[in-house]
Order: C-alpha cells, then sequence, then structure tokens
C-alpha cells in the first residue's frame, strides 16, 4: 500500500486515495476495494459499473460515509472521512449527503411531502420554500404531495427519493442502483430528472448501477473490477458503455 493520501484535485466534490476495504479474515477474506484512488467531480454526474462483487457499491459506501474503510482515506468536500466522530460523521452525512436507494426507502405513515422534508426535519430545519417549490415542480409531484406511498406508482416512490435527496441540498447526492425496481419509462423519468438536476441545479450525482443504458445519461463512466478501477469514459454512450463492459468481461474472467 502506497502512504500517499494527498487531499483530493480542486473541484472533486468527493474522493478516495488508496482505499483498501476488506471482509473476513483467513480463508474466508475478500478485499471489496484493493487500493481504489479516485476523484469524483463537482457538478457532474458519474457512474460507478463493474461485474457483481467488483467493489462498486462498497466504493460508495466508503464515500458516503455509510461504511469504514480498512485503509486509506475517503473525503467528502476536502474533509478526511478518518479523522471525524460519530457525531461529526452524522452532521456530514445530514448536510452535504444525499441518498437515493434502489428500494426507495419512503415512510409509509408519511405523505410524499413529509418523506421529502423529513431530512430536514430530523435536522431541526425547515425546507427553503422556493427551492422545495422547484424541487417538486422538477421531479413532477405537485399533485402527489399529499398522497402515501403505497398511492403512489414505483415511478413516483423514486421521484420522491430524488426530491429527498435534493431538498437538503447536499454537496453530492449518491445513487445506488436508483431504476433498479422500475421498468423503462419509470426509469427514463429518474434518469432524466436526475440529468436535469445536474445541468439545471448545479448538482453533482454519483451513481452505482449495472445498465448501461442509465449510465449513458451520465458525463463519465469508471468501471470496476476485482476492487481496483480498471477504466473509465467521457461522454458516454450505450454502444461505448457495452464495448467497454466487453473488454472487461475477459478480463474479471
Amino acid at each position: 500500500m502506497t502512504t500517499d493520501l494527498a487531499a483530493p484535485t480542486t473541484g472533486a466534490a468527493a474522493s478516495a486515495r488508496d482505499l483498501v476495504k476488506i471482509y473476513g479474515k483467513d480463508e474466508t477474506e475478500v478485499r471489496a476495494l484493493d487500493g481504489v484512488t479516485i476523484d469524483l467531480y463537482a457538478r457532474e454526474f458519474t457512474a460507478i459499473m463493474g461485474p457483481s462483487g467488483s467493489g462498486k457499491s462498497t466504493l460508495m459506501h466508503c464515500l458516503a460515509a455509510l461504511d469504514t474503510p480498512t485503509s486509506g482515506e475517503a473525503f467528502v468536500g476536502g474533509t478526511p472521512l478518518g479523522g471525524l466522530k460519530d457525531k461529526q460523521l452524522t452532521a456530514l452525512r445530514r448536510e452535504q449527503i444525499g441518498f437515493v436507494f434502489q428500494a426507495f426507502n419512503l415512510v409509509p405513515t408519511l405523505t410524499a411531502e413529509e418523506n421529502i422534508t423529513l431530512p430536514l426535519a430530523l435536522a431541526g430545519r425547515k425546507p427553503d420554500p422556493a427551492w422545495f417549490d422547484q424541487v417538486v415542480d422538477a421531479v413532477g409531484l405537485r399533485d402527489r404531495l399529499k398522497h402515501k406511498p403505497s398511492e403512489m406508482s414505483g415511478g413516483q416512490q423514486q421521484r420522491a427519493a430524488c426530491a429527498r435527496a435534493l431538498v437538503s441540498q447536499p454537496s453530492i447526492v449518491f445513487a445506488d442502483e436508483p431504476t433498479g425496481n422500475l421498468d423503462s419509462t419509470s426509469g427514463a423519468e429518474v434518469l432524466g430528472f436526475l440529468r436535469r438536476s445536474v445541468d439545471e441545479f448545479g448538482q453533482t450525482i454519483v451513481m452505482v448501477t449495472h445498465d448501461p443504458v442509465a449510465a449513458a445519461y451520465t458525463d463519465r463512466v469508471v468501471f470496476l473490477a476485482d476492487g481496483k478501477t480498471v477504466d473509465e469514459l467521457r461522454d458516454p454512450d450505450r454502444d461505448s458503455i457495452l464495448d467497454a463492459m466487453a473488454r472487461l468481461t475477459p478480463a474479471v474472467g
């Protein structure tokens, strides 16, 4: 392992420096991340792709302060996460990081509006009315704000989850397979909103996905295999992503 844990490049919203994550010991040891160094740039939509077990979700969880690396360092906004105490990590997750998960993670007893504003309520803050209106209109949920999740389609629930991630105006949003439970039409609606949130709101989004169609919405695709970064694409389209995945498959095999 190298000892170069220099601060992230200027303009990086999140970074990893020689990040290693090991689960288990001895015969059961799994090296999920094996020395990953990467900068994820502000105001960009980045996809992280790779085969099952490549480390993509582990990388996201370490960068989002949901998991602790075995060694190396993760940064959010230039702040090294390794030196933060539990309360500081909780505050950072609440104030600087947004999350969108495959399973929506909405509270079934709350309305869409209450779900969207829940992180702010837990922090004792009120939403900025103008920003709330902008986000709600951008996700097209104005007429669903008083509906509970059971009264909404899967696409509407995921758009509510996206709005919840953005309403606190975080520095970076992490999305873990956000279209994995959606049909193609609903998935396109969610991806279109994430794309617009970067282009129109200046948001930073990092998305883990296995879907080349979803990744084609992004500015950059980073490929992982066996816990290492092995390739990346700028301005990707579906065909270039498929080509990169085809090159990657023999290496993994």
